[in-house]
């Protein structure tokens, strides 16, 4: 194609509201236009790179036993009713009515639909197992839409559903999208990891999210080098250093004043002590009874393993009114002693388990404890894992120190049970005619947000480094000297022989100088570019720049379209640069 021809409108400099490098190289490249707060159109560039992605989803899921469906993006809001969620899910659904009056929504996601597609017509154990996925446009109304494609509104996704009698066939799925999903980021050519991760609002049970590594990315993850364990900050298992209770340390408790200082730092501050020898105290309300949460200064609380650990259904911060009648003090001076007195219930991190002459909240406004030491000046029956793990803490597998890593989310996969399928009454009859709800898993790829983490990761100050597996364009050939005719006729004869070996290449035939070329070509990210110019020609040659590496070699023109054909050939088998 020439790139005279391709609709391609490059920017000098992004527009302001461009936040990480993935929005602003995609403005500039001229990938993408914005429409509206989370709402982007996609120009040429983006839809050969989007197509690439979803070719090789659906050559690695259809290879693994799933099937491609269509569904409605508009969805009636009878199946969300059946399913609980037309109340439960927020304003981030879409609601709309059609001219009569009827409730539907734009889809977010296809749980709902899908299970009343596949209840209509399976009824036998004898049709399952079922795997059914698409790739389509959703709808998610996020209150603040940022960020370019990673936290749009509109979207393109695959999502995939699968259906089996029991759980061990549906671990057995599981298993085979899990290993599905590893072949498909490998096969895009991006760094990535696979964590351990909650579940969330969708439901289910066991849960992996598809991480790409990036500086920028929002997600913390934590990684073990000595067993591979990789799981989200939130998730992760951190092994506690120290058990049971301790000895008194050389202090006694006593009582200071501490005016005006209701954080961990300000305490710190004002008492001249670090913020791990200050013990925080949460106070929450687990199943409407009352719970004080203990863990070290430095640490953050991590609820969800606060609530599994004390197995409560509902759990919530306590409102400050609560707080106050518990502890008879302002929010900032809540602390265990005078708790662990009145019956209220204690838990703690394994933090404090190695803590002594610690700082506490005395229960009094502008009054903290010191020399507080646990065993002594109140018990605790024993300690969790309740905190946000972070790089060097000890892995809860093996106890090796844990690597600190960034990511975007780009897939997940969820083993959901029957969470679906008993409030919509999925279900399949036996071998002697006894009904079973259908045992689901769920599999989410966000298309589209693997084209921003792809840039997120591979780019540089002049632009997009794509690999070869995801690049609109594997090569461009970039003419220079055009009113010349061996730098035409040689850089055409490039161009065809490219071509002829099944490379996707462009030639830059646009009188322009040198350097604009350049510019566009860098910037956009084709992967390789052939320089033809008069220059070169003299020795025979056409440079060659790998834009991975930005490496220029200088190849005889005879052998250029080989040498890089063999390049880009490998780079596609291999998912590489």
């Amino acid at each position: 194609m020439k790139m005279s021809m391709l609709h391609c409108p490059t920017l000098k400099e992004a527009p302001r509201e461009a936040e990480v490098p993935s929005h602003n190289l995609m403005l500039r490249a001229g990938y993408i236009r914005k429409e509206a707060a989370g709402i982007y159109s996609f120009l040429p560039l983006a839809v050969r790179s989007v197509q690439k992605i979803s070719r090789i989803v659906q050559e690695e899921l259809n290879a693994a036993g799933a099937q491609e469906v269509l569904l409605p993006t508009i969805q009636p809001a009878e199946l969300w009713e059946e399913s609980g969620r037309w109340e439960q899910y927020g304003p981030e659904l879409l609601r709309v009515q059609d001219r009569k009056g009827a409730d539907f929504c734009y889809a977010p996601t296809a749980e709902e639909v899908i299970v009343a597609l596949v209840r209509r017509d399976v009824t036998s154990y004898r049709q399952l197992p079922v795997n059914l996925y698409q790739i389509a446009t959703k709808f998610r109304d996020e209150i603040r839409p940022r960020a370019g494609l990673m936290r749009g509104r509109e979207f393109i996704m695959k999502d995939g559903y699968s259906f089996d009698v029991d759980d061990e066939a549906a671990g057995k799925t599981y298993d085979a999208m899990y290993d599905a999903y590893h072949r498909i980021f490998e096969r895009c050519g991006l760094a990535f990891r696979p964590v351990e991760a909650d579940t969330g609002a969708i439901g289910g049970s066991r849960s992996h999210e598809f991480q790409v590594l990036a500086e920028t990315g929002e997600d913390s993850i934590v990684s073990c080098g000595g067993c591979n364990y990789t799981a989200n900050v939130e998730k992760a298992e951190v092994q506690s250093g120290h058990s049971g209770e301790q000895a008194r340390g050389e202090q006694t408790l006593s009582t200071t004043e501490t005016p005006g200082t209701t954080t961990v730092d300000e305490v710190a501050t004002f008492l001249k002590t670090k913020p791990a020898n200050v013990v925080k105290t949460l106070l929450f309300m687990a199943d409407g009874a009352p719970v004080a949460a203990l863990i070290r200064g430095d640490l953050e609380l991590n609820e969800f393993k606060l609530k599994a650990a004390l197995g409560a259904d509902e759990l919530e911060m306590a409102y400050a009114t609560t707080g106050e009648e518990l502890t008879g003090a302002p929010v900032g001076f809540a602390g265990p002693v005078e708790l662990a007195k009145k019956g209220v219930r204690i838990v703690a991190d394994h933090s404090l388990g190695g803590m002594k002459d610690f700082v506490c909240g005395a229960n009094a406004k502008d009054m903290h404890h010191v020399g507080v030491n646990l065993g002594v000046d109140f018990s605790l029956e024993a300690t969790s894992d309740l905190r946000v793990a972070q790089g060097g803490d000890p892995c809860g597998r093996c106890g090796e120190e844990f690597q600190f890593f960034r990511g975007i989310e780009v897939g997940h996969v969820f083993f959901l049970g029957t969470k679906y399928s008993e409030a919509m009454k999925c279900n399949y009859s036996d071998s002697e005619g006894g009904e079973h709800a259908m045992v689901m898993g769920c599999y989410g790829i966000g298309i589209t947000r693997i084209l921003a983490a792809a840039i997120e990761q591979n780019h540089d100050k002049f632009g997009i480094q794509w690999p070869v597996p995801l690049a609109p364009f594997e090569a461009v050939v970039l003419p220079l000297n055009q009113d010349d005719d061996e730098v035409r006729e040689v850089a055409q004869k490039v161009y065809e022989g490219l071509k002829a070996a099944g490379i996707e290449v462009l030639i830059d035939d646009r009188d322009m100088r040198p350097g604009a070329k350049f510019n566009d070509s860098d910037l956009i990210g084709f992967p390789y570019q052939l320089v033809v110019g008069k220059r070169g020609l003299k020795e025979g040659a056409v440079e060659v720049k790998n834009r991975r590496t930005n490496e220029k070699t200088l190849v005889p023109v005879n052998d250029a379209v080989d040498l890089v054909s063999a390049q880009i050939v490998a780079a596609r088998e291999g998912g590489s640069h």
